[in-house]
């Protein structure tokens, strides 16, 4: 086994500098090696989206880490504890005082994951013209703020656009630009900050302790509500546990109460943090808000005792929200990424930095200077990486960006990224290896590389489904 330098918490629990994963193989799942042939052919079928490869197709998925981790045995043995009554099912109970108890949060409403509960929140409190500030915008997330009438504007801290800065939290909301939004269209024009944890288009940057309590006392200001995408705060609370001062002795379940108690409620994409292949939920503490979104569940869902999951799947999500919190298990989970990082940055390849806590983030721009935005650098470079080896990663630039709803132009982020991301508990070590050396041959290579022209693009969130041809 390599060995790598690894955060210092991990160097003190282990004692030593190689690490193990906390947890041992049971089941097995076989993948193949497809020949490069065959990697062209996929490719060019998908229009070299690598969003519409077949999973057949793929050596390692990279692809997301959304609905693609590994449960264990407890959440497997949790599964045949379903109770699939219509109403009231015994499992909506045990995940309801779940995420109370790890959470804080007062009501629960259960959706069938994150994106059902961003459109709950943004239908019951948004009005026509609103703005909605936040930590640099998530697509699925902006979408649904705009289809209720609302304006998204990013008030993330400067650092977050340079992929080269190492400040620890830049995914912190600029409070200086926060407030100069306020003055400029007023509070009562925003319904909510909208805040994420480990901001995934930054590359998985997380906010400190100080900035949300710092964040909760200017919204207490202005009498606006602070909401949180909840959706990988295990992770976040890992990097407030290792960069923070002051709680390097905390256990993220504790700094994780912590952190939610500053704000008014949440929404969770449950296939990330907590270890399921579906579910979601959304968490609010305001009965009014509550009530209008527990009536719009049973319209866009289901009832509001299964909002679109089984009893089964509750069950094993109640259980993934305690393992999830686990310190052992982030160790390792964060771990991994940070060795993958570690091989990457050795070599001298252009990654985001710090290394955030579900993917490594390569950025395109400086794999190909001479592949200008509008020519799709990212996107090329995906699928470079996928004829090159068969592993599949995600564009983050301006395809996920999509376009400016006023004039339909490209939206052309600072952030022109790939996204390599790390499904819990599913690959080893010896996979993040033959990553890392795909990675290197693709950069090798990168000065006979051209881009991509679009030729189909949907009306939303093309990201899923545009096709390109090479140039």
């Amino acid at each position: 086994m390599m060995t790598t330098t690894i955060p210092q918490t991990m160097g003190q629990q282990f004692g030593r500098r190689s690490w193990a994963e906390p947890w041992k193989i049971k089941m097995v799942e076989p993948i193949r090696m497809t020949t490069r042939a065959e990697r062209e052919q996929a490719i060019d079928e998908a229009g070299y989206n690598t969003f519409l490869l077949r999973s057949n197709d793929v050596y390692i998925d990279l692809l997301t880490d959304s609905g693609t981790s590994a449960m264990s045995d407890r959440q497997w043995a949790g599964i045949m504890l379903g109770d699939e009554a219509y109403a009231g099912s015994n499992n909506f109970y045990r995940l309801e005082k779940a995420i109370q108890d790890y959470y804080g949060y007062k009501y629960i409403v259960p959706t069938h994951q994150g994106r059902g509960a961003e459109h709950l929140i943004s239908q019951a409190v948004i009005k026509q013209g609103d703005y909605i500030p936040g930590n640099m915008y998530f697509t699925t997330t902006r979408l649904h703020q705009e289809l209720a009438g609302g304006i998204f504007v990013d008030v993330i801290v400067d650092a977050a656009h340079d992929p080269t800065d190492l400040s620890p939290f830049k995914g912190n909301i600029d409070l200086n630009k926060l407030e100069s939004l306020i003055e400029k269209v007023g509070a009562e024009k925003i319904p909510y900050v909208s805040l994420a944890g480990t901001v995934n288009m930054a590359g998985g940057q997380p906010v400190s302790m100080a900035n949300v309590r710092d964040l909760r006392v200017l919204c207490d200001k202005h009498n606006i509500r602070l909401y949180l995408d909840a959706t990988r705060m295990a992770e976040n609370c890992f990097f407030i546990q290792e960069r923070e001062e002051g709680y390097a002795d905390k256990p993220v379940a504790e700094i994780l109460r912590e952190f939610c108690s500053y704000t008014d409620g949440a929404w969770m994409s449950s296939k990330k943090d907590h270890l399921v292949n579906i579910g979601g939920w959304l968490a609010v503490n305001d009965e009014d808000v509550f009530d209008k979104a527990r009536n719009m569940v049973v319209v866009y869902e289901g009832l509001h005792t299964y909002g679109g999951m089984s009893g089964r799947d509750m069950e094993a999500l109640a259980i993934g929200i305690s393992e999830s919190v686990q310190d052992d298990h982030l160790r390792a989970r964060i771990g991994q990424v940070y060795y993958l990082g570690e091989l990457l940055t050795d070599w001298q390849i252009p990654i985001v930095q710090p290394v955030g806590g579900h993917a490594i983030f390569l950025d395109a721009k400086k794999f190909y200077p001479h592949i200008s935005q509008d020519k799709f650098p990212a996107q090329t470079l995906a699928s470079e990486l996928y004829l090159e080896s068969g592993i599949r990663a995600m564009e983050r630039g301006v395809v996920s960006a999509g376009r400016d709803p006023e004039t339909g132009d490209h939206r052309y982020p600072a952030l022109e990224l790939v996204r390599l991301t790390i499904p819990r508990r599913v690959y080893t070590q010896a996979h993040m290896d033959v990553t890392a050396e795909a990675v290197r041959a693709v950069y090798e290579n990168r000065e006979n590389t051209n881009g991509l022209n679009m030729v189909y693009e949907p009306d939303y969130l093309r990201f899923f489904q545009a096709r390109f041809e090479r140039l």
